[in-house]
């Protein structure tokens, strides 16, 4: 019999009756609540919902041209400002957390800054409470990105709320997915209405949605056990047989990122999901807390929440391994064993090359904090089906890792 694939994050599997296109009620009504928020705008991904936010504020203070996020984030962070016609600076992180530093986004911070993007990365809470102090001293802007993050709280309630915007993504692997979808979350009215303002420029696009409904219903077809190791495992092996760790990562994204409105049986399957979606993060975080403390009584380095207060969501665990070459090593010789390991991004957004064209402005920031912790991190699948058979095996890995290094 074939070993299970694991998937590199803890997905929510959809079931049969969440692909009936009526009945299930108004999904941006039900994700309001469930986000014990006012409201929530759907839009038709994460990055849509980033640059929604990003216009929004450009009407707001159209003086402004800058964009600071971390060095290490998602490449489709910086299409998405390009795409808005902004410019990125890049902020080098902590060496203890991934938050930025605080002493370079302040020096960052100016009055050409439109935003500051505090990134909730791999469910992992930041602590925003640094960024809104240097925005505000410059009268900036600030928008958490929350995409690997939804039911994330802070201080008791949803993260993305102590900003001036929060957006989250409803992409494959993030917990709940309508294969592609995005939610923007606001506390001030008027925020919120400047938002539905940029937002309405969006229109309904017959081919994106018919697309992205063959994917959704390949999802539900695929992200089984038994069959990820064809939507997945084959792929990955593919990607990595050619020295790909980019393409294997998932980290190649055309520059052109699509906006349409989120299609009307999208929205049904995932008001149906989201109805499982609280006890499936609790037994995940039940899980992650038991495994957690493994990996640290056997010395590892796991990535927690930035603030005692924060209750972070667990797609993985992260952690921080001694070098770059001891991760590298355990990467080359178990990626693609189907055993659950991934990088949350194989680099800083400098480092990639092919978005060089996108970070002009960004070029001489020195972010070398951050590229350490490119080459560090690795993260471990927390997805039910890795049992704990197999992640004993992956703790005896990791532990020969330490001892060889």
């Amino acid at each position: 019999m074939r070993e299970i694939t694991v998937p590199p994050t803890a997905g929510l599997a959809l079931q049969s009756a969440d692909l009936w296109p009526w009945g299930a009620g108004n999904f941006a009504q039900l994700m309001a609540g469930w986000l014990a928020v006012p409201e929530v705008q759907l839009e038709c991904s994460g990055t849509s919902a980033l640059m929604v936010a990003l216009r929004a504020l450009k009407t707001l203070k159209p003086q402004r041209r800058e964009v600071i996020a971390p060095a290490y984030t998602c490449p489709l962070v910086a299409l998405a400002v390009a795409q808005c016609g902004l410019q990125l600076r890049l902020c080098d992180l902590r060496s203890d957390t991934l938050d930025m530093d605080a002493e370079r986004l302040q020096a960052l911070c100016s009055e050409q800054t439109l935003a500051v993007l505090p990134t909730h990365l791999c469910g992992r809470v930041a602590d925003v409470e640094a960024a809104l102090q240097s925005a505000r001293a410059v009268g900036a802007y600030v928008i958490e990105d929350a995409a690997q993050a939804l039911g994330a709280r802070s201080d008791g309630v949803s993260v993305g709320l102590k900003g001036d915007v929060g957006f989250f993504s409803l992409a494959v692997g993030k917990g709940l997915s309508t294969f592609e979808g995005g939610v923007l979350i606001a506390r001030d009215p008027a925020m919120r209405a400047a938002l539905k303002t940029a937002g309405h420029t969006t229109r309904f696009s017959p081919w994106w949605e018919l697309r992205r409904s063959v994917e959704l219903l390949g999802y539900a077809l695929l992200y089984r056990p038994r069959w990820l190791h064809l939507a997945y495992g084959k792929p990955l092996a593919a990607s990595l047989s050619r020295g790909d760790w980019v393409e294997a990562a998932g980290d190649d994204f055309d520059d052109h990122i699509p906006q349409h409105s989120l299609g009307r049986w999208r929205q049904a399957v995932g008001a149906r999901a989201l109805r499982r979606l609280h006890d499936f993060q609790r037994t995940t975080a039940e899980q992650a807390r038991m495994r957690v403390e493994q990996l640290k009584d056997c010395g590892l380095d796991v990535v927690t929440d930035a603030t005692p207060a924060a209750q972070g969501v667990w797609p993985v665990i992260l952690l921080r391994l001694p070098s770059q070459r001891i991760r590298d090593a355990v990467m080359r010789a178990h990626w693609g064993d189907g055993s659950g390991l991934s990088l949350p991004f194989v680099h800083v957004l400098p480092d990639y090359g092919r978005y060089g064209h996108v970070l002009a402005s960004a070029c001489d920031d020195d972010v070398s904090q951050a590229r350490d912790w490119a080459g560090r991190l690795l993260a471990i699948s927390n997805s039910p089906w890795l049992d704990d058979a197999r992640f004993a095996q992956l703790l005896s890995v990791l532990e020969g890792a330490l001892l060889q290094g």
